[in-house]
């Protein structure tokens, strides 16, 4: 088994023939080549420096070592302290070796689609279903990313039956991605007279979106395309044509929408890419599932239809039961201060990959 040196090593020696390539003059006239190397080296960067610490950090030790036996009691004395230092220095810097070696997920750096759908409840779902994209979108704020609704159905009551946008930025899937599941809200309605408490559900799918250069792409044939009068508030043209459109994948029954884009070409274009990414998305799923055992090292099982969340307003709390973790931030969470949950998640995925990798 390779050591971390080892493996550092492989890193550093990919990172310098990356900066050789972006050295090249004759690199500028290929602009895909430079653009894949500067992200590749980008990806590295973390672990190139750490790479550099770590072999500091091992000289300082054979060092120090050396000098335990110097005729000088003082050098001696002074050797000991710097190895203390450094020795305990060595596994906090291996465990944060190890966390930047887990093999990365290719879809982190992705922009994402995603639906949320009011579930059991009625009316209250449907408004809680509001209550989640809001706390999304007030998250994507605060990181830089901005949220394009290319579809919706409004609630009676408000909200949302469903909701359909995309979050575009740095790293989103790498964030969002622990949110697909069934999220439970418990709370008494303002449409309850009786002050009741009553529990409602609203079902969140997000999707790495796909990319038609490098993946599935659906042939022609397979698709119908159908437009029809938009009822969304995008514009007072929109009413007058049909400016919506319906893009259904035949094999598979996957339908994506798009009427909140500028004309009938913008609506066509979010659709069919929305289609891609949804049909991509339904593949990866049935992969995943046949090859079931890399799932057991996953936070939750990653199943659409898991209750992976509860927000309980009476007690101000969320849990996120795939981790036992509960907030008492309630409020703050649904103002788009997710970074408690998401964080804990993260380390919870990396913990678990580390345990996995041990094993093999």
């Amino acid at each position: 088994m390779n050591t971390l040196l080892d493996r550092l090593e492989s890193v550093a020696k990919r990172y310098e023939e990356l900066n050789q390539i972006l050295m090249d003059p004759n690199i500028a006239s290929d602009v895909a080549k430079m653009t894949a190397a500067t992200k590749e080296q980008g990806s590295l960067e973390k672990a190139y420096s750490l790479y550099k610490e770590y072999k500091e950090l091992l000289e300082g030790i054979d060092e120090s070592k050396e000098l335990l036996n110097d005729s000088d009691p003082e050098i001696r004395e002074m050797a000991k302290a710097e190895l203390s230092e450094l020795e305990e220095k060595r596994p906090i810097m291996e465990h944060d070796i190890q966390i930047e070696l887990i093999p990365k997920d290719p879809r982190d750096d992705k922009n994402i689609l995603v639906d949320i759908y009011g579930s059991a409840g009625g009316d209250e779902a449907n408004i809680f279903a509001g209550d989640l994209f809001r706390m999304y979108s007030k998250y994507a704020e605060s990181q830089g990313w901005t949220v394009e609704v290319q579809d919706a159905m409004p609630g009676a009551a408000g909200g949302y039956a469903k909701i359909t946008f995309m979050v575009k930025g740095q790293n989103v899937y790498s964030k969002l991605k622990y949110e697909s599941g069934t999220h439970r809200v418990q709370r008494v309605p303002k449409t309850e007279s009786q002050g009741r408490l009553q529990t409602s559900t609203a079902r969140v799918v997000v999707m790495p979106e796909a990319d038609p250069r490098i993946d599935f792409v659906p042939d022609q044939k397979d698709l119908r395309i159908d437009t029809y009068r938009s009822s969304g508030a995008g514009g007072q043209h929109i009413n007058k044509t049909d400016s919506a459109v319906r893009i259904t994948h035949i094999p598979t029954g996957i339908v994506a929408t798009s009427q909140d884009g500028r004309s009938q070409h913008d609506n066509r274009d979010k659709a069919m890419q929305s289609l891609i990414t949804r049909v991509n998305a339904y593949y990866n799923e049935l992969k995943e599932k046949e090859e079931g055992a890399e799932r057991k090292s996953k936070v939750g099982t990653g199943d659409r239809a898991e209750k992976i969340r509860t927000y309980n307003y009476p007690q101000n709390r969320v849990t996120d039961h795939r981790i036992g973790l509960s907030i008492q931030q309630l409020d703050r969470i649904m103002d788009g201060k997710l970074d408690p949950i998401i964080e804990a998640l993260i380390n919870e995925d990396q913990k678990r990959k580390l345990e996995e990798g041990a094993k093999q």
